[in-house]
């Protein structure tokens, strides 16, 4: 050890006592059982109709702006480059018209052996449906070349919001006409809430490919557009903007649909997103869940994806984390 490495633990020691957090209680530390390389750990997972490289999931985010091009595509990149899939954020504007195409326009980036799904909330998808023009979906996923269609559920968000769509139909009945009417994978996502357990039953039953918890924790839209709100309106509804169920709750739901039931469940994999905020959230979500699942992240890939070297920096430090973990730690159960 060098002199200047023992100066520096000096110096430094006074500060780790300030900065060193409680102890987190969710793992056991075993230090004894294996080596500290990481070079040989398979994180690997089987999701989606495809391997995933790590049990990563970029969550649907934007698009429709240049700054959202440019983050599309470093994330496109960042898929490819490290092996996991990525769902595009509202593809709203591909219905309107081709000006937006380029911003969503990632396959070519992504390639052909990960998971890319388009993004439609049920308020469109229940309008295109009372117009008889659902193959809509049909053309925009095909042009995407994407592998299926996230369906995003939030109707919290849509009455808080001064402008939000009202939907008449119930968003299980909207997801299940997508079910007859296309043959491609459908994901459904909530967003910013969760699911609470007679929902999560109700989803888990359809022959749906995965389900996307966007559990509360995460970005909260319902409050976001409460503060586009008036002060009334605010005021009056506010407390309704933080109602939900965060990540670790929705497993330990799933979990106890999962026992309980005497049947297999339709649709068996899941992606945990919403407040997950570095690898050890992620590690401890997955392993706790009794289904296949990968985690996802928004605002964790969003803080670095407009410059792509930041981008690959993060992503690499949260694999070698989640590798690290799955070699020295284990999830406690309860």
């Amino acid at each position: 050890m060098s002199e200047d490495r023992k100066g520096d633990h000096i110096d430094l020691a006074f500060q780790a006592q300030l900065k060193a957090a409680q102890i987190d209680p969710r793992f056991y530390y075993e230090p004894m059982l294996t080596s500290n390389d990481i070079s040989d750990v398979d994180i690997s997972v089987e999701l989606l109709g495809h391997r995933f490289k790590a049990p990563l999931w970029v969550s649907s985010m934007t698009g429709g702006t240049e700054k959202a091009r440019i983050i599309n595509h470093n994330l496109a990149r960042i898929c490819k480059e490290f092996g996991f899939g990525m769902g595009l954020g509202s593809c709203r504007p591909l219905l309107e018209g081709d000006q937006a195409f380029p911003d969503f326009n990632i396959r070519p980036l992504i390639g052909d052996d990960l998971p890319l799904f388009a993004n439609l909330g049920v308020a469109q998808i229940e309008e295109l449906q009372q117009a008889n023009q659902l193959d809509q979906i049909r053309v925009m996923v095909e042009k995407l070349q994407a592998t299926g269609l996230i369906i995003h559920v939030n109707p919290m968000q849509e009455w808080l919001q001064p402008e939000g769509d009202i939907y008449r139909s119930a968003p299980i009945d909207i997801i299940k006409w997508c079910l007859d009417a296309f043959d491609f994978p459908i994901i459904v996502k909530e967003v910013g809430q969760g699911f609470g357990p007679e929902s999560l039953k109700a989803l888990l039953n359809l022959p749906i490919q995965a389900l996307d918890f966007a559990a509360n924790g995460g970005t909260n839209f319902a409050l976001l557009e409460m503060l586009r709100s008036s002060e009334a309106h605010f005021d009056a509804f506010n407390q309704l903007a933080n109602i939900g169920h965060d990540a670790s709750e929705m497993v330990d739901l799933l979990n106890q649909l999962v026992q309980s039931e005497n049947t297999t469940f339709a649709c068996r994999e899941i992606i945990i997103s919403g407040g997950v905020k570095n690898f050890l959230d992620g590690y401890y979500l997955v392993q706790k869940c009794m289904l296949p699942a990968v985690y996802g992240q928004a605002s964790g890939f969003l803080k670095y994806a407009l410059d792509y070297e930041m981008l690959w920096q993060h992503v690499d430090k949260q694999i070698a984390g989640y590798k690290i973990a799955s070699k020295m730690l284990r999830v406690k159960a309860g």
